[in-house]
């Protein structure tokens, strides 16, 4: 599998020199397989790009969002593959009572928010909930379960070719919890991201920073390297950045985690937008 990250940036996308260096764009992360398979996992504003990129050379694309927070569907409006005719678009996403996925779409693709009505998308495109069990997308099978975060929101594990990516980019494992000693089964998100060969994970917060924002869903830095320990992923991106840290600071962050994570098994890196990662098992 073939992982770039689109968007690493959480809440909302940030310009400016000061974060040219992780890059501004809100979460998507784009998975292509061996035999062509095209998956993209949330559509924040890095799907904008990502759009672009496959624009005229895939018919059919997969887009699994997590939840509906604005930061990881804004750039699903600026997908350049669901205004041509010629690409069948498949949207996944959260199941909801009384209520599909479409119409709670529908509210963000749509006046006064939009100018485009979401019937009127020249493509193909489907509004499909995630279903309870796995499921197969080309070559790849996925399983999704709810995590621990504001609203109903998935955490997804896609597994091809021998290899496995957990994405886990909205995610407050530790909240009410010791993460370095409770149960595994007791743990948010441990079930999907166990010995993943890459797992992409929310750090948004400092550990300084954690104690005014927690139960605001996201992790702070000691929780994500503990629940990265926890998984055993052979490779962590620290991902989900918040808006307000600029490069310096995440340089910072990341120093820090290298140093705590010295003695640890697998890697771990602050995710930075436009990264590939080649997985081979």
């Amino acid at each position: 599998m073939r992982v770039k990250l689109w968007g690493v940036r959480g809440s909302i996308p940030v310009p400016g020199q000061d974060a040219a260096g992780y890059g501004g764009n809100t979460s998507c992360v784009g998975i292509t397989t061996g035999d062509g398979t095209e998956l993209i996992l949330d559509a924040g504003s890095g799907i904008r790009g990502l759009g672009a990129a496959i624009s005229g050379r895939c018919r059919h694309v997969h887009v699994l969002l997590t939840h509906l927070h604005l930061d990881h569907i804004q750039g699903l409006t600026f997908f350049a593959p669901i205004f041509d005719p010629e690409v069948e678009v498949t949207v996944w996403g959260p199941p909801a009572l009384g209520r599909s996925l479409r119409e709670r779409l529908a509210r963000f693709i749509s006046n006064p928010i939009f100018p485009v009505e979401i019937r009127d998308l020249p493509a193909r495109v489907h509004f499909e909930d995630v279903p309870g069990g796995p499921w197969r997308i080309g070559g790849v099978e996925v399983k999704a379960a709810q995590v621990a975060h504001r609203g109903l929101t998935l955490g997804y594990r896609l597994t091809a070719e021998g290899d496995s990516v957990c994405y886990l980019p909205d995610h407050e494992p530790g909240l009410g919890q010791d993460l370095t000693s409770s149960e595994p089964e007791w743990i948010s998100g441990h079930a999907l991201a166990k010995n993943a060969s890459l797992l992409i994970h929310d750090c948004q917060y400092t550990d300084a920073e954690y104690p005014a924002h927690q139960g605001y869903g996201h992790s702070r830095l000691s929780d994500a390297l503990a629940f990265a320990s926890r998984a055993g992923a052979r490779n962590t991106q620290l991902f989900h950045h918040d808006p307000g840290h600029d490069d310096a600071q995440l340089d910072a962050v990341g120093e820090e985690a290298a140093s705590v994570w010295s003695s640890g098994a697998g890697t771990v890196e602050m995710a930075r937008e436009g990264r590939v990662i080649e997985l081979a098992a």
